[in-house]
């Protein structure tokens, strides 16, 4: 496979001797000046060999099986190779097929049998008593669970819970003993360099350990999830590796290991791990409830990058910009408006919109939270209380490209926009509401506003935090920001029911 795979001579001893050669040659001044630029404090690997026999016994394999059933009504393949009836290979090809599950040899009437379907994954013990973590999509599906311990036994594991947004998963087996198990660590005070261990069933070797450091923080991978802030390490993680746990020197779980980036199917250095702080929380709800219990605030939001940031006066790019709500949400109900800015949520800093889905699926519901936020040009708190989410997927709307109407007014050209008064042909043509007032009705290729994302059938609401009903309204702002020299102007910007900031320069063009 290759991408990302979710679910875990003499030549050169010639030249060391010469570099160490020219090392001794180079004692005196250039020397001394070269070591006094030595850090002062020596790297040291830590001797991971007592950590690791420490720890190996709380780690366990997980072997799952599903039963594949075939479709009853799939014709059989007209290439399927069949023995002539009475041929000497017929028994043989009766046995090959039976073996295959495909049903008995020559005998084109026959039932295909189901097939057994084998997987193997890694998981560790949370709990004495039995509880086994492991990732989702490793029991995803199963019809059986087993859970093997490092002494081989075997122990059949019930599902107690599963979260798939952040595939996480909690197993529970009946051992006649109590199980070693591993405690939780911090994730949020681990740093990038800080040396990390791995232990899995990698190909299904058994229990192998693995180390490294951590390589980056809050990673998205291929937007896996909307909660994703993944560990990066280079400890070796494998297929096979994924439900298993990634340690500290403490010996303390600080990540899930999940997934790996691969053109080969191997690792090379770089493989991802659900942090601690994410998943004791879920955890702990599926131990409780059976599914996980997310907070909610029902407000829309981005990311503030460069331009939006000087748009609305922040020194730097940061937060999670609030384009809009769902009907009676939290954050509405709050207080909180269109166009502001949140910096802190229950005094945790948001660094962007990501950041933000995070850290309100982790409060607690019910539960009243201080929300600190930039709103034009200055900071207020104010205190939203969480709201319980529904896991439901949103439908958005998507609009064609538009078809050459002629607007009635020429096109803006710094912003690279055609935009015209919403006629009810235009409201038609594009499906808006009737509240519609400005419509984009072309973008040119190559535009600030094409580099942007936006398209003909764009409802555009606000410009620079002031509502417009009018598309001369929109040109007389973007010419004041011009004259004001203002580099960018802010855009609330209606994509078929979808509300978002949208940044434009306007000293382009």
């Amino acid at each position: 496979m290759s991408g990302l795979l979710t679910r875990s001579g003499r030549r050169s001893a010639s030249r060391v001797a010469m570099i160490g050669l020219a090392l001794a040659l180079g004692a005196g001044p250039a020397s001394a000046q070269a070591e006094a630029q030595l850090p002062a404090t020596p790297l040291v690997i830590p001797g991971l060999g007592p950590l690791a026999n420490r720890l190996l016994p709380a780690v366990v394999n997980v072997s799952t099986s599903q039963t594949i059933k075939p479709d009853p009504k799939k014709k059989p393949d007209p290439d399927e190779p069949q023995a002539t009836p009475g041929s000497p290979f017929e028994e043989f090809f009766k046995d090959f097929m039976d073996r295959q599950g495909r049903g008995s040899g020559g005998d084109k009437g026959a039932t295909p049998k189901p097939q057994k379907s084998q997987a193997l994954g890694s998981g560790f013990v949370i709990d004495p008593a039995g509880l086994v973590v492991t990732n989702n999509h490793v029991i995803e599906d199963a019809d059986e669970i087993t859970v093997i311990l490092q002494d081989n036994t075997n122990l059949k594991a019930e599902l107690v819970g599963r979260d798939q947004k952040t595939d996480l998963a909690l197993l529970r087996v009946k051992p006649d003993h109590p199980l070693p198990s591993v405690p939780w660590g911090d994730s949020d005070k681990a740093k990038v360099g800080d040396w990390v261990m791995a232990i899995g069933n990698p190909f299904g070797l058994g229990g192998t350990v693995t180390s490294g450091i951590i390589s980056a923080r809050a990673r998205a991978i291929n937007d896996n999830g909307p909660y994703d802030e993944f560990l990066q390490t280079d400890a070796s993680i494998n297929r096979g590796n994924s439900g298993g746990p990634l340690f500290n020197t403490s010996g303390e779980v600080i990540g899930i290991n999940s997934a790996i980036f691969s053109p080969s199917g191997g690792s090379i250095g770089i493989g991802f791990a659900i942090p601690s702080d994410l998943a004791k929380n879920v955890i702990a709800q599926l131990q409780a409830t059976g599914r996980a219990r997310r907070g909610w605030i029902g407000a829309r939001i981005q990311t503030v990058n460069n331009d939006v940031a000087t748009a609305l006066g922040l020194d730097t790019a940061k937060g999670a910009l609030v384009g809009g709500f769902v009907d009676k949400s939290p954050a509405k109900e709050a207080g909180i408006q269109p166009g502001d800015v949140l910096l802190q949520f229950d005094g945790r800093d948001v660094t962007n919109s990501r950041r933000l889905s995070r850290l309100v699926a982790d409060a607690q519901v019910d539960k009243p939270v201080p929300v600190k936020l930039w709103r034009k040009g200055e900071m207020k708190t104010v205190m939203v209380k969480v709201g319980q989410a529904v896991e439901t997927e949103e439908q958005t709307a998507s609009l064609g490209p538009g078809t050459g109407i002629s607007p009635s007014m020429p096109l803006v050209k710094a912003l690279g926009l055609s935009i015209t008064e919403a006629t009810p042909d235009l409201k038609d043509k594009f499906k808006l509401d009737d509240s519609a007032n400005v419509v984009v009705v072309d973008v040119a290729k190559g535009s600030p506003a094409a580099d942007k994302d936006l398209h003909p059938g764009d409802v555009i609401l606000e410009v620079a935090q002031e509502e417009i009903k009018s598309a001369q309204e929109v040109a007389r702002k973007i010419e004041d920001a011009k004259k004001a020299g203002r580099k960018s102007i802010l855009l609330l910007v209606d994509h078929g029911g979808d509300l978002r900031f949208v940044a434009l320069r306007v000293d382009q063009g």
